[in-house]
């Protein structure tokens, strides 16, 4: 790794819209369905990420909501699976509306929820719809690495079930390297912190991922950290819904505190890190921006998403240095101890800082 590498200054490198068109529908279940995609360049990600996809409204005009991708990279394919939530606009609009043929707006894929590398087992927990970034995880593994594989997967009852086919075939396709276990809340309640950490207790030394409705990731969290299960070992999906539009023009930094306002009195910081095995070094970081602005001025396709502090897809660790953000709606306060900040909300308050976005 070239440590002195720069990135070329761009003034304007702001992610942009992708278009995608709709090549296929898929009933899942009764209320869950999984879309897709075709796209006219080439679109890569990284197993557990997910599309934001902008959905029209009459009232906003669009507005945009995060899906996870149920397929994963090695596949050749891009799908995302969505399941209707009550009085939930996005998912009902997009089942109801979204055919073959169609083209959908969407932000590249993004989000932190991945593993960075498939030399661990993994432990992996689902619930409902919790299962779309999970099974990506689980194929990438299974067929990209050489390591064991155990789900647990909760669901309200047997008809609930998503991708029970397909987890049926990758159990038949990778004998003894994957575990899958379905707990039903109609034969068996909803799952207990006792009963998970009895269920957890033989796979400590697994790397775990969590995602599922919030009562269900609280449970795991607490089985888990009772346990003694490292923080760093144990990753978990936050899902919200957006209140900010990240398709429209972005809005918060001033382009003149961000290219030069003639003053000699800007105070800047000094900011070096690491972005997908390449380096970067800049000492010209203004206070009164933010970390994902400032990178993205200066051609690093730092990840993004809601710019809004509400999603996790512009998370990075802190190394060196301090910052400050305006707002946080994702990270605990295990996260921010462990150094997680999120770039959109970030700004620098010592002069020298040293992030990394492994």
């Amino acid at each position: 790794m070239n440590m002195n590498a720069h990135f070329a200054p761009e003034r304007a490198a702001v992610i942009e819209p992708m278009k995608l068109r709709v090549v296929g529908v898929v009933d899942e279940t009764q209320d869950a369905k999984s879309f897709i995609f075709e796209s006219a360049a080439p679109l890569t990600y990284k197993p557990g990420q997910f599309l934001t996809i902008a959905v029209p409204s009459e009232e906003q005009g669009q507005v945009a909501r995060c899906y996870s991708m149920s397929s994963a990279p090695h596949e050749g394919e891009l799908q995302v699976t969505i399941k209707r939530t009550l009085n939930g606009y996005g998912s009902n609009w997009i089942c109801d509306n979204v055919q073959v043929g169609d083209i959908v707006t969407v932000l590249p894929p993004s989000g932190a929820f991945t593993p960075h590398t498939f030399d661990n087992d993994l432990l992996l927990f689902a619930g409902g719809s919790g299962i779309t970034p999970v099974i990506s995880i689980a194929k990438a593994a299974l067929a990209l690495g050489e390591r064991n594989v155990v789900l647990f997967y909760a669901n309200r009852n047997h008809d609930s079930v998503i991708f029970a086919r397909k987890l049926n075939e990758l159990t038949a396709a990778y004998p003894g390297r994957i575990t899958v276990v379905h707990w039903l809340e109609s034969l068996q309640g909803l799952p207990t912190d006792l009963g998970l950490q009895a269920f957890a207790r033989p796979f400590m030394h697994s790397d775990i991922y969590v995602c599922g409705p919030a009562m269900f990731m609280t449970a795991v969290a607490n089985a888990t950290k009772k346990l003694g299960v490292p923080r760093e070992r144990y990753h978990q999906e936050n899902f919200v819904s957006l209140t900010g539009n990240p398709f429209a023009p972005v809005e918060g930094d001033s382009e003149e505190s961000l290219y030069g306002s003639g003053s000699e009195n800007l105070e800047t910081a000094s900011v070096t890190g690491e972005l997908d095995g390449v380096a970067f070094s800049f000492d010209d970081w203004p206070t009164d921006v933010t970390l994902l602005t400032f990178l993205q001025s200066k051609g690093v396709k730092a990840p993004s998403s809601c710019r809004a502090g509400e999603c996790s897809a512009c998370c990075f660790r802190l190394l060196e240095g301090e910052v400050e953000m305006q707002k946080n709606q994702v990270l605990d306060v295990e996260d921010l101890n462990l150094g997680y900040r999120l770039a959109c909300q970030s700004r620098p308050v010592s002069k020298k800082i040293a992030i990394t976005y492994r």
